[in-house]
């Protein structure tokens, strides 16, 4: 389910598109953890307090990302592979900088 030739997913056909809701909630809570951190700066709360959070929020976004990477895997390399080879190449390699970029960060 594509929408141009570079094989990327039409509007919706998504890996993630099953979790979209909870996907968004788990964003937003995140955010709200984000906000906290401002709101700990704001207020002068010791270093290691918000360090702490940090920590906290950082996993939350890693935590996310390997589960959308999951999802990649399932839906979008899973599709490549009734396209032959090639396509399946194509996504392993897009899959590997995503991990690569995932791993940097």
């Amino acid at each position: 389910m594509t929408d141009n030739a570079v094989g990327t997913p039409a509007p919706g056909g998504h890996g993630y598109a099953k979790q979209k809701d909870a996907h968004i909630k788990r964003l937003r809570r995140i955010e709200g953890q984000i906000r906290g951190l401002q709101r700990m700066l704001e207020e002068d709360v010791y270093c290691i307090d918000i360090l702490t959070q940090v920590s906290a929020s950082t996993k939350g976004l890693q935590s996310f990302g390997l589960q959308l990477l999951e999802e990649h895997l399932r839906h979008c390399v899973a599709d490549a592979a009734a396209q032959g080879p090639d396509a399946v190449d194509a996504k392993v390699q897009e899959a590997t900088k995503a991990i690569e970029r995932m791993l940097r960060s």
